[in-house]
């Protein structure tokens, strides 16, 4: 009783300054290509679309992270950097809110500022920072919702605001692309089983207990499963005033079965498609783009960081079991959300698959890496630790004329990184 209990401090004033750097690095030779590239030739298009009420184009795929891009060009023009500034900023918020749930969600400081370098350096963010894509909206949407679940959590105080942030931003990363769907319902399950153990089946209608004490079971219901669609739905509403007469029949859920159709049409073999057993070892890359443009030979290679992605998976066995044996809530979160996105894709009626869809399913590898550096660092092994976060940092710096469209020295000039036949 005599010992004053811990408090850890709050690394907010790092992860901001991660942030930032992130976002400066980012915006370097942000508009080249100056040229679109990869899926801009689809999205752009689609952007300017909504902007000019013309047409309804790149239908397969929701709106939002359109809507984004299109939003871009309005305030600052039909130009390159124009094309990619939203996804910069989106990236940047993907990285201040995933770095912002761990800490919410462990309270461990190094973990935090661990993760904040390991996605700054993991490639995948920093390569869907640069480019007119759907993917980081996603991502910054699914982080900043898991940031305010976990802060929920914490400060019970400001649950309620922070539930319905929560559910605002499900809705959104729904509304930037269908990956988010198995990701989705967690929060609202988790608050389930969280309140049925704490408080047995008195916690269907009480409002005490855990997880977030005083708000009850039907108002999470909303903030978490009503308020996500609602905001999904809404995101549409380009759709309605651009092209109401196109519109399938059977409203709004006739439009959702023509989308999946067109998902699903997609089986023509392509030469980067891959499969999960794939990029859970880093084995296949894709060249978003490789060919002479302002004056040199460029390219934009989509791999994750060989060093981190590889670590990352003993990582995940030990979260595993920190998490099952000694209740280590934060490490099995990562567990359950790795699980989920992947395996979305194992089961996924999509017979043509890419290496992105891995984006997801690498944040919570990477989250569950950060914890367990943090715990090597407390058992004496802060060596090991420093070793991957240093080399995952060297590891980004190599790769950066190939992440950032550098200039290359020729037309083989990519030959060096090229680790595996695969990547190429």
């Amino acid at each position: 009783m005599s010992v004053a209990p811990h408090h850890p401090r709050d690394p907010a004033r790092w992860c901001a300054a991660l942030a930032l750097g992130f976002l400066a690095l980012a915006i370097v030779r942000l508009g080249i290509p100056s040229k679109p590239y990869f899926d801009e030739i689809h999205y752009l298009p689609a952007a300017r679309a909504l902007l000019a009420q013309s047409d309804w184009l790149n239908r397969e795929h929701p709106m939002f992270g359109k809507e984004m891009l299109a939003a871009g060009i309005a305030l600052f023009g039909d130009r390159p950097w124009a094309w990619r500034i939203m996804s910069a900023l989106a990236g940047t918020l993907a990285l201040w809110a995933a770095m912002r749930a761990l800490w919410f969600a462990s309270l461990r400081r190094y973990a935090t500022l661990a993760y904040g370098v390991l996605l700054a350096s993991g490639f995948f963010l920093f390569v869907h920072a640069r480019i007119a894509m759907l993917d980081v909206f996603m991502v910054a949407a699914l982080a900043v919702a898991f940031w305010q679940c976990a802060a929920a959590v914490r400060e019970p105080e400001h649950g309620r605001r922070s539930l319905a942030l929560a559910g605002i931003a499900l809705g959104l990363a729904i509304g930037a692309k269908w990956n988010a769907v198995p990701l989705a319902p967690l929060p609202g399950l988790a608050f389930l089983a969280i309140r049925l153990h704490a408080a047995g089946w008195k916690g269907l209608v009480g409002h005490r207990g855990a997880p977030v004490p005083g708000v009850r079971l039907p108002e999470a219901a909303l903030w978490l499963g009503l308020v996500p669609l609602a905001v999904y739905a809404l995101t549409y509403a380009p759709v309605w005033l651009i092209a109401p007469g196109t519109l399938p029949p059977g409203g709004f859920i006739g439009l959702h079965e023509m989308m999946l159709r067109m998902q699903e049409s997609v089986v023509k073999p392509h030469p980067y498609q891959s499969v999960w057993t794939d990029w859970v070892i880093d084995r296949r890359a894709i060249w978003y783009f490789y060919e002479p443009s302002d004056g040199a030979q460029r390219g934009v290679l989509l791999i994750g960081n060989p060093l981190s992605m590889l670590a990352g998976l003993p990582a995940l066995g030990w979260a595993a079991w920190a998490g099952v044996r000694r209740r280590r809530w934060d490490a099995l979160a990562a567990v359950l959300i790795f699980a989920a996105s992947l395996g979305f894709w194992i089961v996924a009626d999509k017979p043509v698959q890419f290496y992105y869809h891995y984006f997801v399913p690498s944040m919570a590898l990477l989250a569950a890496l950060a914890l367990a550096l943090d715990a090597l660092r407390e058992r004496g092994w802060a060596w090991l630790s420093w070793f991957v976060l240093t080399g995952s940092l060297a590891l980004f710096a190599w790769f950066y004329p190939i992440l950032s469209a550098g200039a290359l020295p020729g037309e083989r000039g990519f030959e060096k990184w090229m680790w595996l036949d695969s990547w190429r």
